[in-house]
């Protein structure tokens, strides 16, 4: 956008329900630099703003998300093509941020992913397609449905040519290695080497020439450049020397050809991008794996009963389904009749089928065993958990850690700084080399060419990151994006939610005691709970199943201590005892030695009392899951300290505390206080990890360094969650911490061997030994080191896929 041309951009807005909102909008655009005109359409729910330059609408975003409101955008996914190394990944990425309407854009070079969030007011994914190829690049605007499918043929295209082009490049470059070694007397070698030389440069390098031209023209430079200038330098240099031999003949020097290093390294570097790619398609080896589980075709029951085999993607909700022996399920229901055993390895990590029967959700991709079942769809499509899962690991493998960042800045400056590196070895040799000063100054400046690669460094991280997401998946635990599992290597405190967390989350009635008659107050109690929302009201309901409800006046939830209601013009309390030492009812002495009794087996106690006396107690029970206690020694021989926070009193909180072998634990926690709490070791200098399942864990979730949601628990907390266990086993948390220290050590290695290799490299190609010891790097060896330095970086990530 020009400096003086200015731009009306209409940004939907979110939560700007009243006319005292829009106020509060309007007054925060009036304070963003460079917002020409701005007024707010309360009736249109749209901000219209006046810009005179593109970076101001992400701004405006930005000051609007403060004041708590929302603009509406699109997040999405698209594959980038044509990316050669990691420069691409930043010019195509620099590309997309400065188009109008881009709040947001990161290219992971690995994956060949644009991530991009856009005002569907302002752009279009055609015209981020254009912005894209303008730079040489290209955009695929495949639906997602049959995007990776569109992905994947290309990737086999581009692996198969790559091969067919490297075979070709080798087999002529080798007749110009052997006569340039060893045979260069013989009648005709020049030509002979010319001859096989050229079509290696001229036809099979002809990608790194055209993609270094649409470089130039845009004023930028990747490792296309670094490959023509270098090979392109070195051609035309020997077929100089070959047609005009005198020229060098009259100046008393020999006319050298070098077609063997043009020739060589094009074909070592095409050697060398096969075996990426291929290595590359390996990182990516576990969303393959995911998509397979989900079978092509599937059984629909008609309404009159007969059997059709349909195609997946026909799939409706509500269609009734029939899973045979040995059947994949497809989508995500509940069993209708039948039943049979699951095996859920494959989402959750764990070995052991789970029976499945009547009203027993089941989803797609599982495996049924032995038994046939009919179910209802409920979940079909991209909304099933597999594609929700597929989507993440996609999401998460795309994401750039916090030191691809740094990575990406060097990426970004590293090819002309090679390039200024060239020009000087060059101008140093001319200057000090003697005689043979330009022919040994244009050798050295070629291998510095050649041998700085730009592709190791870009390569680190996000392979090692790929393959860490991945073998999270397989065993099920689902990771939202790099940040956090770079993260959680310096996790040092865990916060645990007791209920569904370390217990099984479906709590019983083990015991109960009334003090007196108990047949009127048992139907005012079971009406009571089953107006609350809580928990282990449901234990009570369920527990009372026969009894019949009566009609309640009134009934109010005090939140971390129970409800109150009215029968009959009478107030009856249902909660823990700090409700009624605060309702001064006094506590029976029986009751009391009972309840204390049950607390110390780990039971939690309800009490359950009108305005003159307690009525009775119920002790309820949660089960420990059988994993806890192994998770919690695995955790403490790993040096973390762990912290249970519970709402239960302090006798059962200290039982439950002692049955897991936990030390620190909190009793009588109110939810809106475990955020307080995480917050309070974080200042200690803790990086602190919350575990929870429900939605009163959302707030610690989101304050925590790395957050980790039970898959069996709620959605809210799932969504706020950085890390999901599927199957809700804390044993998972020890696997996901080694796997992020593994991760990490991986991005450590990558990083300091690309580096290492650069900075020994670069000096090396550019004759730092030659005054020493007379050593001058061969192009053609320093075009080996090149194609061999991916290579071992990819491999290296790759490695993760076998550790424990």
């Amino acid at each position: 956008m020009a400096a003086n041309h200015k731009e009306t951009i209409y940004l939907p807005l979110e939560n700007v329900e009243s006319e005292h909102c829009a106020l509060i909008v309007d007054k925060g655009l009036s304070k963003v630099e460079g917002v020409v005109t701005h007024k707010v359409e309360l009736n249109n729910r749209r901000a219209v703003i006046t810009v005179s330059d593109h970076q101001v609408v992400n701004k405006t975003i930005k000051a609007i998300k403060d004041l708590g409101y929302g603009v509406t955008t699109v997040k999405k996914s698209f594959p980038v093509l044509n990316m050669s190394c990691a420069s691409c990944a930043v010019s195509a990425e620099s590309t997309v941020n400065t188009v109008n309407g881009v709040v947001n854009a990161s290219v992971n070079f690995a994956s060949g992913m644009l991530q991009v969030e856009y005002l569907p007011t302002v752009t279009t994914p055609q015209a981020l397609q254009k912005a894209v190829q303008a730079v040489g690049y290209d955009l695929l605007l495949a639906d997602e449905a049959t995007q990776q499918e569109t992905v994947e043929v290309l990737h086999e295209k581009k692996i198969h040519q790559l091969k067919t082009k490297t075979i070709w490049a080798l087999l002529l470059s080798l007749p110009v290695v052997v006569i340039g070694m060893f045979f260069m007397t013989i009648p005709y070698a020049n030509e002979i080497m010319w001859l096989c030389a050229t079509p290696v440069v001229v036809w099979l390098g002809q990608d790194f020439f055209i993609n270094a031209l649409k470089q130039a023209k845009h004023r930028s430079a990747n490792m296309d450049t670094l490959v023509a200038l270098s090979t392109g330098i070195a051609y035309l240099f020997s077929v100089f020397n070959m047609l005009f031999p005198e020229f060098w003949h009259a100046r008393g020097l020999h006319a050298h050809v070098y077609f063997e290093a043009a020739s060589v390294v094009i074909a070592f570097i095409l050697l060398g991008k096969w075996l990426e790619e291929k290595a590359k398609g390996n990182t990516s080896s576990a969303i393959k794996k995911l998509m397979g589980l989900q079978p092509k075709m599937v059984t629909v029951l008609q309404p009159g009963g007969a059997e059709k085999q349909i195609a997946v993607e026909e799939v409706a909700v509500n269609d009734i389904i029939l899973v045979k022996p040995g059947e994949k399920i497809a989508v995500d229901g509940m069993v209708f009749s039948g039943s049979s055993y699951v095996d859920e390895s494959m989402l959750t990590g764990e070995s052991i089928p789970v029976l499945k029967k009547e009203n027993e959700k089941v989803f797609a991709g599982t495996l049924n065993q032995k038994g046939s079942f009919q179910f209802t769809a409920l979940k079909v499509g991209k909304e099933t958990m597999l594609a929700q899962i597929i989507k993440m690991v996609q999401d998460a493998q795309g994401s750039k850690a916090p030191v691809q960042k740094m990575v990406d800045k060097i990426a970004g400056i590293f090819v002309p700084v090679v390039m200024g590196i060239a020009i000087l070895t060059f101008i140093l040799w001319v200057i000090f080399g003697g005689n043979n000063g330009i022919v040994h100054g244009l050798l050295a400046a070629v291998t510095v060419l050649v041998i700085a690669c730009p592709c190791a460094l870009g390569l680190a991280t996000p392979t090692a990151i790929m393959v860490g997401v991945g073998k999270g998946a397989e065993n099920g635990i689902l990771i939202k994006d790099a940040e956090s599992l770079e993260r959680s290597q310096k996790i040092n405190a865990i916060v645990l939610d007791k209920t569904g967390t370390l217990t099984e989350g479906r709590p019983q009635v083990t015991d109960i005691k009334w003090k007196n008659d108990q047949d009127a107050a048992q139907a005012i109690l079971a009406s009571i709970e089953k107006q609350s929302e809580h928990p282990l009201a449901e234990a009570i309901v369920k527990y009372f199943h026969t009894t019949p409800t009566v009609s309640l006046s009134s009934f109010e939830s005090m939140t971390g201590k129970g409800v109150k209601a009215n029968y009959h013009d009478e107030e009856y309390l249902v909660g823990n005892k700090k409700l009624m030492a605060e309702s001064n009812i006094a506590l029976d002495e029986s009751l009391q030695k009972q309840a204390e009794e049950w607390s110390k087996q780990s039971k939690t106690v309800i009490w359950f009392a009108n305005r003159k006396q307690i009525l009775s107690i119920i002790a309820i029970a949660d089960a420990i899951k059988s994993t806890s206690a192994e998770a919690i020694k695995q955790l403490q021989g790993m040096g973390i300290d762990l912290y249970m926070l519970t709402g239960d009193n302090e006798a059962t909180a200290k039982a439950m505390a002692q049955q897991t072998g936990i030390n620190h634990y909190q009793a009588e926690v109110l939810p809106q206080h475990k955020a307080d709490f995480v917050k309070e070791l974080q200042r200690q200098g803790k990086t602190v990890a919350m575990v929870g399942d429900g939605i009163n864990d959302s707030t610690a979730l989101a304050t925590a360094d790395v957050s980790m949601a039970m898959g069996k628990g709620s959605d809210i907390a799932m969504d706020v969650a950085k890390m999901t266990i599927i199957s809700s086993d804390l044993t998972k948390i020890p696997q996901a911490i080694k796997l992020s220290k593994q991760t990490v050590s991986t991005i450590q290695q990558n990083l300091f061997w690309a580096f290492i290799y650069n900075v020994i490299g670069i000096p090396v190609a550019a004759g730092i030994l030659y005054p020493i010891n007379g050593f001058l790097l061969n192009p053609m060896i320093a075009g080996a080191a090149m194609a061999l330095s991916s290579v071992s970086v990819v491999t290296n990530s790759l490695r993760l896929k076998w550790k424990k």
